[in-house]
Formats: structure tokens, C-alpha cells, sequence
């Protein structure tokens, strides 16, 4: 096959492919509009997020067989498009599971002891022990929303800090030993902190709002490690001037582009600019997944599924 790179990744998936008797056709920093030949003739196409696979694409690669996509969703690529032309489509969530889990337990500790904060504060010469008192995550009740491969690796990771965990998911019986799976409405009810781990979709786009922040029965922490567009950033600035959001840390925003390269401000200058001072949040660059274990990790999914589906 020729194979469509359009992303950077990681050399052990060229190697691999090349071992098979394939042929990679690098094109990481071409723009779209100079990739029609290539598309024409691609059979594989390797991306992440520079930029969406659309049906006006797709209708350029008539001998395409795959798209590999090296993280978790696949929601820049229209899928029923795909389906109909019967292009496998192939996604690497079990590379970077662990990555994102540890990001979140990071970033819920990090709130909860107010790190953040106390390494600015000895920075600027300051010794403030009281003002930077904490909480300890031990004894509390952790609410899971998305329990697919994220969510269980983060709840097989918070057992140890002796916790309560609770899952929430639109599949049934997804529960395990790590996590109880109940309803939203329990999850509300008895959550002190709540982590997103949910694909992007119609249904997940905004979920974090007004009324979902005014159903918590606890004041709560919210972790956002999945995508920036389930969070409402003006409900969830609401909820920290309300006191109901007690602190977030997110790494990932509502105002990142699509290829989750840089933040576009948009008609929103003054939301992200409220966001990016409050102390009570805390930011990182999508880069939860983004470990140098988890790029050979995904490279290294992908190879496999496509032996399985191509070599089997």
C-alpha cells in the first residue's frame, strides 16, 4: 500500500510499515490544498488533528483503505462517509490511556494542595503556609463521566488513594471493580470531584453548564482531560465566583482549534481572558496524552490493528 503520513508520529510506525512491504509518503507540513495527488493515490492515510477528513476529502482518495488516527477520537474524520466507502477506520485510545490518567490524578492533586500557587508564591519570596493549605484527596468520592479506556485507567490508578469512585457512561454495564457505575443523578448527588473522559459529540458538547454545575450537591473539582468542548467556560467561571466549582484543571479548552495546536480567541476574548486569570484554575497544553512513552505507545497500537486488519 502507499501509505498518506499527515501528521508527525513517531519512527517506529514508518519502520513498521516499511517493514511490511509498504510505502510511506511523508507529508507532515503539507498544506491540504497541495495534497491532491497524493490523496489520489493514497491507500493509508496516518493523522492526528492537523486538519478534519471530511467527505470532500475522502471523495479525493478513491483507492483509500484505512485511516489511522494516532490518539483516541475520531471525530475529525466523517465517519459515516468512511463507513459507506467500507475505509477501516482505526484509532489508538490504548496509547495513551495511562499518559491521560496520570495528567488528571496531576492535575486534581495539584489542585487539591494548591501546588501551583505555593511554587509562584516561594518564587517570588514569599513563605505563605497557611494561604496555601490544602486538601487531602483520601476519603472522598470521585465521579468518572466517559468510562471507556480513560476512564477505567483512571479509576485502576485512584484506588490506591483510597477513594470512592463512581462512573457514569451512555453504554450499560460498563462498571468494574474499580469504579460503580449509577446514573448522573447519583453521580451528582454524591461527587466531590468530577473528571470528564468523553469523546466529542453532539451530546457531550457543553455538558459541563449551568445546570449541570447547579445539580452538584457538593462543591466540587472538575478535571477536563478530554475535550475542551464539553466544558461551558462562562457556567464554569460562574461556578468558581458561586464557590460550587472549588478549582479546575483543565487541559483542554473551548477555545482551542481544531487541530489543538494553539487557542483561537474568537468572539470570546473576554471568557478566556477571566479563565487564564483565575487562580483557582489550573491550565496545561493538551498535552495529557503527550508523553514520550505514550508516542511510541500509539505508534505501536496502530501498527498492531493494522496487522490484524490487513495481515491477518
Amino acid at each position: 500500500m502507499k501509505i498518506l503520513h499527515v501528521d508527525q508520529n513517531h519512527p517506529a510506525l514508518i519502520e513498521g510499515f516499511e517493514a511490511l512491504g509498504h510505502e510511506n509518503i511523508i507529508a507532515y507540513k503539507t498544506p491540504l490544498a497541495d495534497l491532491t495527488s497524493a490523496l489520489a493515490i493514497a491507500e493509508g492515510i496516518v493523522i492526528r488533528s492537523r486538519f478534519p477528513i471530511t467527505a470532500a476529502v475522502l471523495e479525493q482518495c478513491p483507492k483509500l483503505k484505512f485511516i489511522a488516527r494516532l490518539g483516541a477520537g475520531l471525530e475529525n474524520i466523517d465517519t459515516a462517509t468512511a463507513e459507506k466507502k467500507n475505509i477501516a477506520l482505526l484509532a489508538g485510545p490504548e496509547g495513551n490511556r495511562n499518559a491521560v490518567s496520570e495528567h488528571s490524578i496531576g492535575l486534581l492533586l495539584a489542585l487539591l494542595r494548591k501546588i501551583p500557587a505555593g511554587d509562584q508564591s516561594v518564587k517570588q519570596g514569599e513563605w505563605l503556609r497557611e494561604a496555601h493549605r490544602g486538601w487531602e484527596l483520601s476519603g472522598r468520592t470521585v465521579g468518572i463521566i466517559g468510562y471507556g479506556h480513560m476512564g477505567k485507567q483512571l479509576a485502576k490508578k485512584l484506588k490506591g488513594f483510597d477513594v470512592k469512585v463512581l462512573c457514569n457512561d451512555i453504554l450499560p454495564d460498563v462498571g468494574d471493580a474499580h469504579a460503580q457505575q449509577v446514573p448522573l443523578a447519583v453521580l451528582q448527588q454524591q461527587a466531590e470531584v468530577i473528571s470528564l473522559h468523553t469523546p466529542q459529540t453532539p451530546q457531550t458538547t457543553g455538558m459541563i453548564n449551568t445546570q449541570f454545575i447547579a445539580a452538584m450537591h457538593h462543591p466540587f473539582w472538575l478535571i477536563n482531560t478530554a475535550r475542551g468542548s464539553a466544558v461551558d467556560t462562562a457556567a464554569l467561571l460562574e461556578g468558581i465566583a458561586t464557590n460550587k466549582i472549588l478549582g479546575a484543571g483543565l487541559d483542554v479548552l473551548e477555545f482551542e482549534s481544531k487541530a489543538f495546536t494553539e487557542v483561537v480567541q474568537q468572539n470570546k476574548t473576554e471568557t478566556l481572558d477571566a479563565l487564564l486569570k483565575n487562580d483557582k484554575v489550573i491550565l496545561s497544553p493538551h498535552i495529557g496524552g503527550w508523553t514520550y512513552e505514550s508516542h511510541l505507545r500509539l505508534a505501536t497500537v496502530i501498527l498492531n490493528k493494522f496487522k490484524a486488519q490487513f495481515h491477518s
